[in-house]
């Protein structure tokens, strides 16, 4: 027995954050739930799998319009006139309290029940698939505890969409524990809700979050697909992440430090596009760059801020083989002029360089120093100005902060530089 295990499809996820970055291939990207599944469907077909399982959230939520639905009944259409039987459990994001929307079901596809743990034997292929769908979206109590143990003689698959024991950026949904899964008998155990792959388990049995099909945006960067099984005499012989996502998302950061020249950044942003991204394959990548370091490039982007940001933009367009799409260029550059030199000042530069060090070294100050410093300044872009102060990471307020001192202390004239620096 072949199977294939998926999880998180997020089929017409809206992103709607696309449309605030001139020139982004939006519809490109919005389509990419959808290649990324048609791409899985070639692969079940290609592989000649006997067994599709996906573990929750094949939907974003409600659908918009019934194209979603009828979209992903068509690649079910697919598998299953194949003879390729596809058993599914919903998660919390198109539990069956989230999706009001229906289209007729499949011969040969199963959607394991929501009231309680449900068992499916596919004695053709010697297995047993145990799982429960969420009937609403904040499932909290431990569903794998009331799954039932294994039986004997087939292999055992349990679907769970879980957080586990917790997840960074994942909600606590049917939480349970390594200790629960294990004491169930069974051969694997097909996890969603997690978008990063993760084993958990190799073996015995094997537990594996597959990460979600398609990144949907630069918080899930790398690869994306799936997991093939290969399965013989009730023992697994073969598993192999297959990478099926048609735009990749990536956070490259480019440490420009004692680089003086715009052939020089570009040099170093370019060695990182080879070392990190495959030339080779068809995919767009999406990139969000952080230039970071000690270098006279802040100079540089002080007298004409968008400069760095314009020469990492000119490069893309000379890459050979790779279609790169820069989401985002994040300036986080010091001054090469010394800050300890400055901050003995007793000036307004000193001060300058003591304020920021009190308001980085204070969370609450330093996000009620961006809260006022927004509200005071009148002529801000719409996507700035308009947005609640509230809503920013620290991260970003630092690099902001950090923004602006530079550009303060790169503002002097180049004697001043010179005689702090020594």
């Amino acid at each position: 027995m072949k199977f294939i295990h998926a999880a998180d499809l997020h089929l017409d996820s809206p992103l709607t954050g696309l449309v605030r970055h001139d020139a982004a291939p939006v519809e490109r990207i919005r389509g990419a739930t959808r290649e990324a599944l048609r791409a899985l469907v070639c692969l079940a077909l290609d592989e000649a799998v006997d067994l599709v399982v996906l573990a929750g959230d094949i939907y974003d939520g409600n659908w918009k319009d019934f194209h979603t639905g009828l979209f992903f009944r068509e690649q079910l259409v697919s598998l299953c006139d194949a003879g390729i039987a596809v058993v599914i459990i919903h998660g919390n994001h198109d539990a069956e309290s989230v999706v009001s929307k229906a289209v007729p079901p499949v011969s040969g596809v199963t959607v394991l029940d929501s009231k309680a743990c449900q068992t499916l034997v596919i004695d053709t292929l010697g297995v047993a698939l145990h799982g429960q769908s969420f009937a609403t979206r904040e499932v909290t109590e431990d569903l794998a505890a009331d799954y039932p143990d294994a039986l004997p003689g087939l292999f055992n698959i349990g679907l769970l969409h879980t957080s586990l024991t917790g997840r960074d950026g994942h909600g606590s949904y049917a939480p349970t524990s390594l200790a629960t899964l294990l004491s169930k008998g069974y051969d694997y155990f097909a996890l969603g809700h997690v978008h990063t792959r993760e084993i958990i388990r190799e073996s015995q049995p094997r537990i594996v979050f597959p990460g979600n099909l398609q990144g949907r945006h630069v918080r899930e960067t790398g690869a994306k697909g799936c997991e093939l099984i290969t399965v013989e005499d009730g023992t697994i012989v073969d598993t192999r992440f297959i990478a099926l996502d048609v735009v990749r998302w990536h956070r490259l950061d480019v440490d420009v430090s004692g680089l003086d020249s715009l052939d020089a950044l570009v040099r170093a942003f370019t060695a990182i596009i080879d070392e990190r991204l495959d030339g080779r394959d068809e995919r767009l990548h999406a990139a969000r760059v952080r230039l970071h370091g000690v270098s006279a490039l802040s100079r540089i982007e002080a007298e004409q801020p968008g400069t760095l940001a314009a020469a990492i933009q000119a490069a893309t367009q000379d890459l050979s083989g790779t279609e790169l799409w820069l989401e985002k260029v994040q300036i986080a550059l010091q001054s090469p002029i010394s800050r300890d030199a400055l901050s003995e000042r007793d000036d307004a530069l000193g001060e300058v360089v003591r304020l920021v060090d009190d308001l980085i070294a204070d969370e609450a100050a330093l996000q009620s120093w961006f809260a006022n410093a927004i509200g005071d300044m009148k002529k801000l872009p719409p996507t700035i100005g308009e947005a609640d102060p509230h809503a920013y990471s620290l991260e970003a307020i630092r690099e902001c902060l950090q923004a602006a001192e530079a550009t303060v202390l790169t503002s002097l004239g180049e004697d001043e530089a010179e005689t702090l620096s020594r």
